[in-house]
């Protein structure tokens, strides 16, 4: 009888950004990462595997839509992992180690815009894999880095920080988590939907170019990354949101940075990041120059905003949000997702604060999804 397994895995978001390889077989990074994992609640990667005796082939269907299984990173990691679920010896079934298999996976997000879908992706079917083979998840992270570098990050939950490491065979270069989800439990994100297009540059190739061609890329390597990764711990320990959120909007900055120095240069980001870019500032400026961050951006490779912010800044920051961003095509459900807004405290939000900001022409946004910090990956049948 065929066996089947389903799990999901979550997305992570980059403090301190990877970008840039040092071995790119190995997708072995140029510099230490730190991320945050979100809640699968929200946004999350689903995958099934199914193995048997009469699956004549290896099947993978990514949201509906069949993929080439011999794709080099796919076939690498089916293949890390069988290798491991042999040497272990606590497969279940033997004879599972032998048959096909048929993966079907589905994002519940906007696929290769920006999101950390590949993450998600591999590390859910790195995970899906090995609990069909009964491997411990503690196994993987070097396994899922080989797929997408990122990966590794998405099989912890909370803060999480993969280590660049030092050897040319990549196992030392592994993530390991810096705090769980509930050690901050007031941290709290709105994810801004820009675009949910393929972008234009795929990470991989731009992360390329960028390590050939960009001197400022080297600079952020060896001098800015190590200590900001420093400052980054320290504030997680202490939940200094001030620090953490000024060190992300800097790296995030500097990432960008890096791919216009790239040539030809990458664009990720468009003008409606960086009207959020502006908006986000004026929320920071609102009580006083100097006073500390109360809400902080990230952008990956792509025009997506994250933004993070403590619970308590919740309901008046995406009140702004909406303010600045009005949409007019789809339902305030649609519009706003995730998890649900105190509508008692945007109104009591003074109307002096909302009319300061300007709004945009509406619909710049998709739509705004409302999550937290959350676990990692786990089974679902």
């Amino acid at each position: 009888m065929p066996i089947k397994v389903t799990c999901i895995a979550p997305v992570n978001i980059a403090i301190i950004k990877y970008w840039g390889k040092r071995d790119d077989d190995l997708i072995l990074p140029i510099n230490d990462s730190i991320s945050v994992t979100l809640s699968t609640d929200h946004l999350r990667t689903k995958t099934t595997i199914t193995a048997g005796p009469e699956i004549t082939k290896n099947v993978l269907y990514l949201n509906g839509v069949e993929e080439s299984f011999d794709n080099p990173r796919i076939l690498r990691c089916f293949q890390e992992v069988r290798k491991k679920a042999k040497a272990s010896g606590k497969c279940p079934k033997p004879e599972l180690l032998e048959w096909n298999i048929h993966v079907e996976s589905e994002n519940n997000f906007p696929t290769a815009a920006g999101l950390a879908s590949s993450a998600a992706g591999y590390a859910c079917f790195v995970y899906t894999l090995a609990t069909l083979y009964g491997i411990e998840s503690d196994e993987l992270s070097g396994i899922a880095r080989m797929g997408s570098g990122s990966a590794c990050r998405s099989l912890h939950s909370g803060y999480v920080q993969w280590a660049r490491g030092e050897r040319a065979d990549g196992l030392d270069s592994l993530a390991i988590q810096l705090a769980p989800a509930s050690a901050w439990p007031d941290m709290h994100v709105l994810i801004l939907v820009v675009s949910d297009r393929k972008k234009a540059t795929a990470s991989t190739h731009g992360m390329a170019t960028s390590v050939k061609t960009s001197d400022l890329l080297k600079h952020r390597a060896s001098v800015c990354v190590p200590e900001r990764v420093k400052l980054v711990q320290k504030a997680i320990t202490e939940k200094d949101f001030d620090t953490f959120g000024r060190i992300a909007m800097k790296d995030s900055n500097q990432f960008h940075a890096i791919c216009l120095d790239t040539y030809p240069p990458c664009f990720y980001m468009n003008d409606v990041s960086r009207s959020v870019i502006r908006m986000v500032d004026q929320i920071n400026k609102l009580a006083g120059e100097n006073a500390p961050v109360r809400v902080a951006y990230s952008f990956d490779a792509g025009p997506n905003a994250c933004l993070f912010l403590m619970e308590k800044d919740v309901a008046e920051v995406s009140a702004i949000v909406r303010r600045v961003f009005p949409f007019n095509g789809c339902t305030a459900e649609e519009y706003y997702k995730g998890i649900p807004n105190d509508e008692p405290a945007i109104e009591a939000i003074p109307t002096t604060v909302l009319e300061s900001f300007v709004a945009e022409e509406p619909n710049q946004l998709r739509y705004i999804i409302h999550t937290k910090v959350g676990d990692g990956p786990k089974r679902v049948d």
